[in-house]
């Protein structure tokens, strides 16, 4: 199983939703970070359940550093970080995991799983292939973020997204300061009217135990021009990467992305020009990449998330024991928008993307 990223900067990603725990390796991490706890504890807190939009599963997510960090200094060894699994509910995935029966959850990875690996596959909660997976990507996650920060680098994301409700996008002069402001947001969108409309329509899906899908649009700012390679080590290539790693992503665009196929050239090129003895675009159109390399501007990209596929409506499936169609009822604890509890998972991978091309070829950081 691929769960392993990176060249220079390495993440292995280990445990099953419902194992004892679940982890990561840093490998190729800079010595001599102090750790700011409180701020990895915060990132950790956006991405943990809580409240009425998200599921009932109550985990602390508190991450046990057991190596690669000395006095609270990285110490440039392997991190590792372990995070235990303190409420799992196994039995709530009996009729697609269990001894009796088997039948793949729609959308979930569980029918391709049980090709793949056979019979000693580990589905409960999602096995390996679950959102919690996320919480030690995102820790790893939150060291990178610091490491930025250190370097002027600031990353926010927001919901941008869901059915036809819309929040404001970044605009092509975002600040650093405009996006940490943002991650002090109860609710991780721009504007208020938003979050109330979004608000709505999750609760109105978790009432007919129905979910919702969205799109979460992320912000870098601070990057220096030039960063990145052409074709195949491309910024966009290498923050696809990570955010097909969030389970639930099916696109990826950058700037207007697919809105390109709507525009002339002269609408879409961003036309340079010289702003406080600094060399800038009018525009952002391309979401601060050109010829896969940063030219300076915001790094600007959307990820769309599909509706959680664990939902309370009855659907059609199959029994892989009885060879004939079936139907399922999904029981369990859910969330009813997977895309809230994503925006930092979002940042997150960002950041460890955008460490990975900082790297010299030589392992140090520019």
């Amino acid at each position: 199983m691929a769960s392993v990223y990176g060249k220079r900067l390495k993440i292995s990603i280990f445990g099953e939703s419902h194992g004892q725990a679940i982890g990561v390796v840093i490998d190729g991490f800079p010595a001599g970070m102090a750790i700011d706890y409180d701020a990895v504890a915060a990132l950790m807190r956006r991405r943990a359940p809580g409240g009425t939009l998200s599921t009932a599963r109550k985990e602390s997510d508190i991450p046990k550093i057991v190596s690669g960090v000395s006095k609270g200094f990285t110490n440039g060894y392997p991190i590792c970080a372990v995070i235990e699994n303190e409420n799992q509910r196994s039995t709530d995935y009996s009729n697609t995991s269990g001894d009796k029966s088997r039948l793949p959850r729609p959308n979930h990875a569980d029918y391709a799983a049980m090709l793949k690996y056979g019979e000693h596959t580990e589905l409960h909660g999602g096995g390996h292939f679950s959102g919690r997976l996320t919480a030690p990507l995102v820790f790893a996650g939150a060291l990178c973020t610091q490491l930025l920060a250190s370097r002027g680098i600031e990353i926010a994301a927001h919901l941008r997204q869901i059915l036809n409700v819309t929040d404001s996008r970044f605009n092509e002069n975002v600040t650093a300061k405009e996006l940490r402001e943002l991650k002090t947001h109860a609710f991780p969108t721009i504007d208020k009217m938003a979050e109330e409309a979004f608000t709505t329509i999750i609760n109105s899906a978790k009432m007919r135990g129905d979910s919702v899908g969205a799109t979460i649009e992320c912000a870098a700012v601070g990057l220096p021009a030039a960063l990145g390679e052409h074709m195949f080590e491309s910024v966009e290539a290498e923050i696809s990467q990570l955010m097909f790693a969030i389970p639930g992503v099916k696109g990826v665009e950058f700037g207007a992305g697919f809105d390109f196929c709507r525009m002339y050239g002269s609408e879409a090129n961003d036309a340079y020009e010289y702003r406080d003895g600094k060399v800038v675009t009018k525009t952002n159109n391309c979401g601060g990449i050109v010829g896969g390399m940063t030219t300076g501007m915001p790094l600007v990209f959307s990820v769309a998330m599909k509706p959680t596929p664990s939902i309370f409506v009855e659907q059609d499936t199959v029994d892989l024991d009885k060879n004939i169609d079936a139907k399922l009822s999904i029981k369990g604890r859910h969330d009813p928008c997977i895309s809230l509890r994503a925006v930092p998972v979002v940042e997150a991978a960002a950041a460890i993307a955008i460490v990975n091309l900082l790297f010299n070829a030589d392992g140090r950081v520019v």
